[in-house]
């Protein structure tokens, strides 16, 4: 008996020895899952990393036929749309990534044909600055009707959720367990909302138990389905700088604000910044201009010039933008650290003193 494309799916999910890189070989040899396990062995073996091991694996298929049924009972229960790897509606950005799942399931409804999807991920315990910024950046994405994906997580995940719902725009949210299994609970309460105006993503099976890993894998599918990651507060070490590793091995770009150099939250934006691994954004303009959005849809940010109370270092950052300099030229010519200098100019522009400019460059205003 063949068996469908859910199901061929569904196996490939189950093969230990295969994982999401391996699968997307064989797809893409093959034209699509099905064809997958119905091509001729020997030419499967020319795939770079596909062995007699897994092939024995993929013939072995009926062994787990029961399992892949119980499945499909699942997925038609909860009302879950499957997204098949190789398929003509599997999300384009995602499946360009290199280690897409093989399947996913979605509740809820999305334009998954968006060219300006963007996810937003930050600390489970932001500052309120960090939640007023966010805030702030999706009210001023809202012009460009932007998709904005995140975790469902607390902190900067759900804060992003529910401004984008307040705003209109589409959201979703990439689970870390199976549909239904909600968490945090206290998140419950957006679920019908979400619904209502976006999905719910998870590639979890109902039986899958939850793990720590199982946050690291959902990060890999929130970057993989975005043009680009804003990572708005992060330590030094944390599940949005995995976001942001994904983004950028997928060649995604990465934005991140500097924030206050004290702030324990903002270690791992600065970070980002000073390696060169995230561009410094400090309003929607910024990500616009770095991502190529029309101009003329660009949000209009209204700022008063407030030459008051600049301090000693904003002053002499100041008097050095006459003409438009970038950060790292500022930073050289004030002999100071470049995590230093973008938090100072993140102040300037916030008090109407300056604006910033592509490539990283600042000018009087």
């Amino acid at each position: 008996m063949p068996l469908t494309s859910l199901q061929a799916a569904l196996l490939f999910c189950r093969l230990p020895k295969l994982g999401p890189r391996s699968v997307k070989k064989l797809i893409d040899h093959s034209g699509d899952v099905k064809n997958a396990l119905q091509q001729n062995p020997d030419k499967l073996l020319e795939i770079s990393g596909i062995g007699k091991s897994h092939l024995k694996e993929i013939s072995q298929w009926k062994a787990v036929l029961p399992k892949l049924k119980k499945e499909e009972i699942f997925i038609k229960k909860m009302g879950l749309t499957p997204y098949i790897y190789g398929e003509k509606n599997y999300p384009i950005t995602l499946a360009h990534s290199s280690d897409p799942p093989t399947v996913f399931f979605q509740k809820g409804e999305v334009n998954w044909s968006n060219k300006k999807c963007i996810s937003i991920v930050g600390t489970r315990n932001p500052t309120p600055r960090g939640v007023a910024f966010c805030q702030q950046l999706i009210e001023e994405f809202t012009p460009f009707s932007p998709l904005i994906v995140s975790g469902f997580a607390r902190g900067i995940d759900i804060v992003a959720h529910r401004k984008a719902l307040e705003m209109g725009l589409e959201t979703v949210a990439v689970l870390a367990r199976p549909f239904g299994q909600w968490y945090p609970k206290e998140h419950k309460g957006e679920v019908d909302k979400i619904m209502q105006n976006g999905a719910f993503v998870t590639e979890f099976w109902s039986d899958d138990p939850f793990e720590r890993a199982n946050f690291l894998k959902r990060n890999r599918i929130i970057a993989g389905l975005s043009h680009a990651t804003i990572v708005i507060e992060s330590g030094e070490k944390g599940g949005s700088l995995v976001t942001a590793s994904h983004a950028l091995a997928y060649g995604r770009e990465v934005f991140a604000p500097p924030g206050r150099i004290s702030d324990p939250q903002s270690q791992g934006c600065l970070g980002l910044l000073k390696t060169d691994r995230a561009r410094l954004i400090t309003n929607a303009a910024d990500v616009a201009t770095w991502l190529e959005w029309e101009d003329r849809t660009a949000p209009k940010t209204v700022q008063k010039r407030l030459f008051v109370n600049l301090n000693r270092e904003e002053e002499a950052i100041f008097d050095l933008l006459k003409q438009p300099i970038s950060l790292d030229e500022i930073a050289l010519k004030m002999k100071r650290p470049v995590g230093q200098i973008a938090a100072e100019l993140m102040q300037l522009e916030l008090k109407g003193a300056i604006r910033s400019l592509s490539g990283k460059r600042f000018e009087q205003l």
